[in-house]
């Protein structure tokens, strides 16, 4: 799910907590989170869809989604787009949640849906920190926030991928690490860095250490997929199965009930990126993901091929990765102004 897409507000969850045509049938919310479950979405994406089918269900006064059809849907998205102003990708995000009510959970194939026209999202050039730059956010930056930054500009990795990050999957033998499930549900290599070996082997013994307190506790045990749960039992105490970034207290599991150890939230790396920013005089908009676009940019000023570049950032498209040419570091796409030749 891209990251600049906004999730609605919670509203009640008894607003759709009713049988539907027989009494004996569950909730139709609670039908559509037992599919998204089943199909393994992320619990971000469950609450996002959630959120949008209980809207379109008050916008139209409760009435059922079987009651419904093309009107109302276009009548929801055009309150969206024209009296709540929200962008094109938050438009999109709401159709793609009516669609997979209609087609996955009630069953219902409705040509018109799939032939609606999605928002066109604007196109805008990425964010790019030159390498000063860089240096002054991550000089502003402390402790494991700082070295889950300087992992992400060395290596390329979404802000996800990064927290998510298994013990496991860091190699320093080969200095490699391996990312897992990435965007697209894709599997990757790209490098770890020669200047993180020793302050993140120096990291992980910390969080060894960690967790061997947590297992004495008689906790330690991470999340894993259902799958890998069935398939490896022990797994979930195990080393290598660890995050390495793992939050500094414990927090309940919202599917499961259980009570573990997650990873680091979002946020807080959020955050210290636009303090450390704001403090350097950084006028631009910085984010996580900011250093993902300047390691590409970076990497291609370097003079290193694009096809290389495209395998690291782990881009499907080759047209994803030519974006990065368009803001090089050298200004006006390397074009010398004619005014510097007088």
């Amino acid at each position: 799910m891209p990251t600049n897409i906004s999730v609605p507000p919670v509203i009640p969850s008894n607003v759709l907590d009713y049988p539907s045509e027989q009494s004996h049938h569950p909730g139709l919310l609670e039908k559509v989170r037992e599919k998204l479950r089943l199909g393994h979405y992320s619990l971000s994406t469950e609450e996002a869809y959630l959120g949008w089918i209980r809207r379109f269900v008050r916008f139209h006064g409760k009435r059922h989604p079987r009651e419904m059809g093309a009107a109302e849907v276009e009548a929801f998205l055009t309150d969206l787009a024209v009296n709540r102003q929200v962008s094109a990708s938050t438009q999109n995000q709401a159709l793609a949640a009516l669609l997979y009510l209609y087609k996955e959970v009630l069953g219902i194939q409705l040509p018109w849906l799939d032939e609606m026209v999605r928002a066109k999202r604007p196109k805008h050039l990425p964010t790019v920190l030159t390498v000063r730059e860089v240096g002054e956010v991550l000089t502003g930056m402390e402790g494991t926030l700082d070295l889950v930054a300087r992992l992400l500009y060395g290596t390329g990795m979404r802000l996800l991928e990064g927290l998510r990050l298994r013990v496991k999957d860091v190699d320093f033998d080969i200095r490699q690490v391996t990312v897992r499930d990435g965007k697209g549900s894709k599997d990757r290599v790209t490098m770890l860095p020669a200047a993180l070996l020793e302050p993140l082997q120096a990291h992980l013994a910390r969080v060894k250490t960690l967790h061997q307190e947590d297992l004495t506790k008689g906790f330690g045990e991470v999340w894993l997929p259902d799958a890998l749960m069935v398939k490896y039992p022990n797994a979930p105490k195990e080393w290598g199965w660890q995050y390495v970034f793992p939050a500094g207290a414990f927090s309940v599991d919202p599917v499961s009930g259980v009570r573990r150890r997650h990873h680091l939230q979002e946020q807080a790396l959020q955050r210290a990126m636009r303090k450390a920013a704001l403090a350097a005089g950084i006028a631009k908009q910085v984010s996580p993901h900011t250093l993902r676009h300047s390691f590409a940019t970076h990497l291609l000023e370097s003079g290193y091929d694009i096809r290389t570049v495209q395998e690291l950032l782990g881009h499907k498209n080759l047209e994803s990765t030519m974006i990065y040419t368009y803001v090089l570091n050298r200004g006006g796409k390397g074009v010398t102004s004619p005014l510097d030749r007088l």
